[in-house]
């Protein structure tokens, strides 16, 4: 069937305006004052630094998905950067650089473009506030937009297609685009092609032949297989024969009623909706939904119980939160942190040092990082801290300061932070627990060193010493400990003098040192926990794990040696039972997958309810050897990759350059689940290859495993190169006919592009 009559209505339903000339407008926007403001352009003051503020020239190009922005560089005069780039559009003097270098009367004309990855931000100042807010209203909405379409991505490549702009496609241009889109075609299947949609028999497509030749493109046989399998009403889905397509291949607890609802909101033909029927373009819409998702929509929001103490939870964690870059002369900034809280991180480290003019700075001591001033940190962790989760954050510190500069720190996060600062324990009287992530909603702990035990705080003795020595902090204390004496013997743990002001900040994060399993039994409190570096977490998970796993809490780090701010598997030490797991958040990696994966659940809150079988003090738990225990609840993973659409482009820049893609379906747990198995890689399409290949996995710890899906470029001389990743938690997964969105390395959504698979997860025979 060359007739799939899917586009004009998909198009709609996506919020697509599909004309002659190969545009796309927003549906909704054509007469919006914000978005023609972006269509006409306008200068705006680019600011780079105090010295450096000129005026550009910018524009959101004809096919609202590019903005054009004027150069006045020798060899590129003109540049251009794709809405989908965009992160985030900050409104106001939210940027390091505008609050650096501009003064507090502009803050109304001020904006920030934030892009995704390691580019630098456009920190943009307006000629009025109303312009300013024109730009950033104008810029959200298209962004919002943008990530509501499936096909907008098509229709950009046909109009780059059209190389002499005459809104007709040669046979030369439809060449061009099919590479465009990552398709490489024999010529002769090319003008087959061609031919087919050239009714007018001109030479060239134009009007509704563009658009014939879209449907033939975005025909997907897999879908008209299942379709016509179920639809059995006059050659549609009745609400009947949808239900039993949700209860037999979606393994739903599904009602009639549900049935209805997805008709409703997903059916875009009016004469069907009203008999209850759904056409195949409804099915398809609904397949690209969250109810059609890998993904279960219910835990997309905290469905976990938020109750228990806190040490009953995984939590995500930053090392080193600071650093953009590497450990020895990496970039130090605000934005590091404000990336990472709104990725839902929810302990972020602070290395704080003496700094000039009595102002206590951040940085990687010792090096060549730059620096940062520690109360601009803690204004950027006070502003975006609970944007993306309102749960607790924990402020992990690493101090060598002086006491004059301590004192500093304790009276910049008391002024800054306010009431959302604990300064005292939430009971009248001496806890004997945690508190909960819901007790503590909107809350920042100081993590640190303490002069003396919490329950000082409910003694009515004096109050103290104001000020005594205590040993560094373990992670400053490995990099100390590594150097010698003139005799080759170990430098002695060095030891800095605590100021009472920051000690009495510390509540339920005191930092001890870890001296052993007996010793931490008998002898430490609820609220002490240590800290380990990722050789010696590792190795105790390995040779004591059911012990490690009963540590109240504990943080783990990266090694010093990496100091290309690399990062370690995490995985082991969630299988542990370990709480606060530090990653380089900085970095793209399969473990910074696999956090934002293990993560990505429970409403990306940042904080993930260990098993119960980790929870509690003398649990048999021990990851290695999988003893009998209520831990095993085996399961068969079965699991067929069927297709990919719209894989992007690795090489843009060479226009013949089609990947050849395969994929791969990692299973990462205990030892004995850890298991990847990939399909045969598939040549010169990234369009729309087709695999339909099976495979099945053997699980024993089901709420331990996480699933990654990796789509690679298969190179046959050279490592295969990614082009786009998903992780999620085994347990939050949905069986059936599923989609799966692809990520880039930095965690990104790809627009367009995904994974079509059909899942079953069933208990083991």
């Amino acid at each position: 069937n060359v007739d799939h009559p899917v586009q004009p209505k998909l198009a709609q339903a996506i919020h697509l305006s599909v004309t002659s000339d190969l545009c796309v407008t927003p549906l909704g926007l054509e007469r919006d004052a914000d978005l023609q403001l972006l269509l006409v352009g306008g200068e705006l003051l680019k600011v780079r630094s105090s010295s450096w503020k000129k005026n550009r020239f910018y524009k959101l190009q004809e096919d609202c998905t590019t903005m054009w922005h004027e150069s006045h560089r020798t060899f590129k005069r003109n540049q251009t950067f794709s809405i989908d780039e965009i992160e985030s559009v900050r409104k106001g003097r939210q940027s390091e650089g505008l609050q650096k270098h501009t003064e507090a009367h502009v803050e109304d004309r001020c904006f920030s473009i934030i892009f995704k990855g390691r580019r630098r931000n456009l920190d943009l100042i307006a000629t009025s506030a109303e312009e300013a807010r024109q730009w950033v209203n104008g810029l959200e909405k298209i962004i919002s937009n943008m990530k509501k379409l499936n096909s907008h991505w098509i229709f950009n490549c046909m109009r780059k297609a059209d190389k002499n702009k005459d809104n007709k496609m040669t046979l030369k241009e439809l060449k061009h685009f099919l590479r465009q889109i990552n398709i490489e075609v024999d010529d002769m299947y090319a003008e087959v092609l061609f031919a087919k949609c050239d009714k007018s028999n001109s030479g060239s497509l134009e009007g509704p032949e563009i658009k014939h030749f879209y449907d033939l493109l975005i025909y997907r046989e897999e879908i008209d297989v299942i379709y016509g399998k179920y639809a059995t009403t006059g050659e549609q889905m009745s609400v009947k024969d949808l239900l039993n397509f949700l209860l037999n291949e979606q393994r739903e607890v599904a009602t009639m009623e549900d049935a209805v609802r997805l008709i409703e909101r997903y059916e875009l033909d009016d004469s069907a909706k009203q008999k209850n029927h759904m056409t195949k373009d409804g099915f398809l819409m609904y397949l690209h939904q969250e109810e059609g998702s890998i993904f279960n929509p219910a835990h997309k929001e905290v469905f976990q119980d938020m109750s228990q103490p806190i040490n009953h939870y995984f939590i995500s964690s930053s090392h080193n939160t600071y650093l953009m870059e590497d450990q020895l002369k990496g970039h130090s900034s605000t934005e590091a942190y404000i990336k990472a809280l709104m990725k839902s991180c929810r302990c972020v480290e602070l290395d704080c040092w003496d700094g000039a003019h009595g102002e206590p700075i951040i940085y990687h001591g010792h090096t060549l990082t730059s620096k940062v001033l520690f109360k601009d940190v803690i204004k950027a962790i006070k502003e975006y801290a609970f944007k993306t989760s309102e749960y607790p954050v924990i402020l992990s510190l690493e101090n060598h300061c002086t006491l004059e500069q301590q004192k500093l720190m304790a009276k910049h996060m008391i002024s800054i932070l306010g009431s959302a600062l604990l300064t005292s324990p939430l009971e009248d009287q001496m806890p004997t627990a945690f508190p909960s992530p819901q007790d503590l909603k909107g809350r920042f702990i100081v993590k640190g060193k303490r002069l003396n035990k919490l329950d000082a705080v409910f003694s009515n003795t004096s109050p103290g010493v104001e000020e005594d020595c205590v040993s560094e902090e373990d992670e400053a204390a490995e990099t100390s400990n590594s150097k010698t004496d003139s005799n080759g013997q170990k430098a002695k743990k060095s030891k800095i003098k605590l100021a009472k002001q920051l000690s009495d900040l510390v509540i339920y994060c005191r930092s001890v040192h870890f001296s052993g399993f007996e010793h931490a039994k008998d002898n430490q409190a609820f609220y002490e926990m240590s800290s380990f570096k990722e050789s010696k977490a590792v190795n105790l998970a390995e040779t004591a794990g059911k012990t490690l796993c009963s540590v109240t809490l504990s943080r783990i780090y990266p090694a010093g040696s990496r100091t290309d701010s690399s990062n370690y598997n995490p995985v082991p030490l969630w299988n542990a039972g370990c709480q606060i797991v530090a990653l380089n958040f900085q970095t793209p990696s399969k473990e910074m997958d696999l956090n934002q994966g293990r993560f990505r659940s429970n409403g990306v809150s940042g904080y993930f309810l260990k098993p119960d079988f980790q929870r509690y003090p003398g649990t048999e738990f021990d990851p290695t050897t999988l003893t009998k225990g209520p831990w095993l609840k085996r399961k068969t993973f079965h699991i067929m990759v069927i297709s990919a659409q719209q894989l992007p482009k690795l090489n843009k820049d060479k226009c013949k350059s089609i990947v050849d893609p395969l994929v791969k379906v990692e299973i990462d747990g205990v030892p004995a689940d850890t298991c990847s198995k990939e399909t045969r890689s598939i040549e010169n399409n990234g369009f729309n290859p087709m695999w339909n290949e099976t495979f099945q996995f053997d699980i024993q710890v089901p709420e331990l495993a996480l699933v990654r899906f990796l789509v690679e470029d298969y190179d046959s001389t050279s490592q295969n190169d990614l082009i786009g990743q998903y992780c999620l938690p085994l347990t939050s997964l949905q069986n059936g006919y599923r989609h799966v969105p692809l990520l880039t390395k930095h965690g990104d959504v790809i627009p367009s592009a995904g994974l079509f698979v059909h899942l079953m997860l069933l208990d083991a025979k």
